[in-house]
């Protein structure tokens, strides 16, 4: 149910993030302590600033209410950025991040460890790669549970 939630608000929001110039990352419906809320992820080049979310959402309100997306559920509409740790998960954020370490936590174990920090060095489809001191790493997409920047204070 919540994938045909979120697949259904995705197609109905991403023409107006295009026309507030921001891209619609993900859309998630979640549980929270307070009830159910929709959240529409965005990004742009430079970051997403508060004027950049409440513009959205004054935009996709009344066409969220039109479209019904929980059948008269209640919910709290969200708009965000995913802030700068933001996993990767689209190309561009994978172009974002080359040359930038990065964290990854697989599923299972390879050579006896889960977690690997490195620079990402390349990237399509299906894999990726990082480089740190030990070596080069690849990994499959599929295979990686998380895969986020490593942010050093």
């Amino acid at each position: 149910m919540a994938s045909d939630i979120c697949g259904s608000v995705e197609k109905l929001v991403a023409p107006y993030a295009e026309r507030c110039g921001v891209e619609l990352v993900e859309i998630e419906y979640a549980k929270k302590p307070d009830g159910m809320h929709l959240t529409v992820f965005i990004d742009k080049e430079g970051g997403v600033g508060i004027d950049d979310c409440e513009k959205l959402h004054r935009m996709i309100d009344e066409p969220l209410d039109e479209l019904d997306p929980t059948n008269g559920a209640a919910y709290t509409l969200n708009v965000s950025s995913l802030g700068i740790d933001r996993p990767l998960k689209t190309p561009r954020d994978f172009k974002r991040n080359l040359d930038k370490e990065i964290t990854v936590k697989l599923f299972a174990k390879l050579n006896g460890k889960k977690i690997y920090e490195g620079f990402l060095k390349e990237y399509d489809d299906d894999t990726f790669t990082i480089e740190n001191k030990d070596g080069r790493f690849t990994f499959e997409k599929a295979k990686a549970a998380h895969i986020e920047p490593l942010i050093r204070f």
